[in-house]
């Protein structure tokens, strides 16, 4: 395919990036979508004036972009400074505007919905649950079944793609069972807003989220999808914007380079799948080769079950494990990672524990975007296979 216009380098570094499951870079588009709201357009949208106006335009422009890609209707799209303020909204409001007394989750969620969630259990406002899964991070759905069976009127937050192993979910199969048990069902698609397609009137899902600089918008800015009959209670207050929801001057120029990110990651989404499939199949293919006893965490090697965009790689044991992320950054190569222990190196991951990963096995998260190359592959696996060959005799 051919390359996209390359994004800004980072000022003195050559370094491969490959964190992009953490951030990516900004697409040029969308930073030439957003100049004008920075250096013209400065009117605040709440203001009755033509300064006022013209920038509100925008902003529910941005909005319409957002829900005709979602096919939503514009009221259903609540402008937020990210995923985890949205996946907040989504849980402590529609707890606590419909009186849920009961939850479920999985250990795998991102802490966005974790935390939350476990803060609503900590202070007695719900009985939260855990749907069970086997080693490979696979959801047993037979159990969400006999919990909603056993739990009148839940509420269900359970990720589309799983920000560390790439596990895709089947969410419109998980919202078929919380449609049968009557249940409220969040689903946090930050890693797949704009990798993926979502019709929101095919899901059954009653929200969902995205997260701007996922997708090569913005950071700081995001939005909260919600079906009109779950009206969400909000978290923060002091003025009426975004239809009362959440208050606080909307983030214009963030919230204009959102629609734009996610106008073109929806646009060209076929030829990057593609792309980006490619360069992980070469990791997995060049990996194996280069590195005795490489494995790789939950699904994330398997092209039909895990997002195209990221690959968890489990390293044989090795005292390099100890200092590995740091090692790979001063050879010039950045990815994140943690192992399935917590050491004074790098905290561990939740979701590796969760699985049972050997904790003496090293991990890496290699996530890839519209913007790496087969050659930027290469060098990261040189990199990472120069600390694990074996020194000839």
């Amino acid at each position: 395919m051919p390359h996209p216009t390359e994004p800004a380098k980072s000022t003195g570094t050559n370094a491969v990036y490959f964190d992009n499951a953490a951030t990516t870079p900004l697409d040029p588009e969308v930073l030439d979508t957003m100049l004008p709201f920075m250096r013209e357009f400065f009117g605040n949208p709440s203001s009755i004036h033509g300064h006022g106006r013209q920038v509100r335009a925008a902003v529910e422009n941005a909005r319409k972009t957002v829900a005709h890609l979602l096919n939503a209707a514009p009221a259903e799209i609540s402008f937020t400074s990210g995923g985890t303020e949205a996946d907040n909204y989504a849980a402590f409001g529609s707890i606590r505007t419909l009186g849920l007394r009961h939850a479920i989750t999985s250990r795998l969620e991102h802490h966005a919905v974790l935390h939350p969630l476990q803060a609503l259990e900590k202070t007695g406002e719900i009985k939260l649950s855990y749907v069970r899964h086997d080693e490979q991070g696979r959801l047993d759905l037979a159990h969400l079944e006999e919990l909603l069976a056993t739990h009148t009127r839940s509420f269900v937050s359970l990720m589309h793609g799983n920000n560390e192993i790439g596990n895709l979910n089947d969410i419109e199969a998980i919202g078929s069972i919380c449609q049968e048990h009557s249940a409220i069902f969040h689903t946090d698609t930050v890693q797949t807003m704009g990798h993926y397609r979502h019709d929101v009137q095919k899901l059954k899902n009653h929200f969902l989220v995205g997260s701007a600089h996922k997708f090569h918008g913005p950071k700081g800015v995001g939005f909260l999808y919600s079906r009109p009959q779950v009206q969400v209670t909000p978290l923060l207050h002091g003025g009426g914007q975004e239809r009362n929801v959440r208050a606080g001057t909307e983030n214009v120029y963030g919230i204009v380079g959102l629609a734009k990110a996610l106008e073109i990651a929806c646009r060209d989404m076929e030829s990057h799948h593609a792309h980006i499939q490619e360069l992980k199949n070469r990791f997995i293919s060049r990996l194996t080769a280069e590195i005795e006893g490489v494995q790789f965490n939950g699904l994330s090697a398997q092209a039909d079950q895990s997002l195209y965009t990221v690959l968890n790689v489990s390293l044989p044991p090795s005292e390099m494990n100890e200092m590995l992320l740091f090692n790979l950054d001063i050879n010039r190569v950045s990815v994140s990672g943690g192992s399935a222990c917590t050491s004074g190196a790098q905290a561990g991951s939740h979701v590796l524990q969760a699985l049972g990963c050997d904790p003496s096995r090293g991990a890496i998260r290699f996530s890839m975007s519209k913007y790496n190359t087969a050659d930027e592959v290469d060098f990261a696996v040189e990199q990472l296979a120069k600390m694990y060959r074996k020194v000839p005799a």
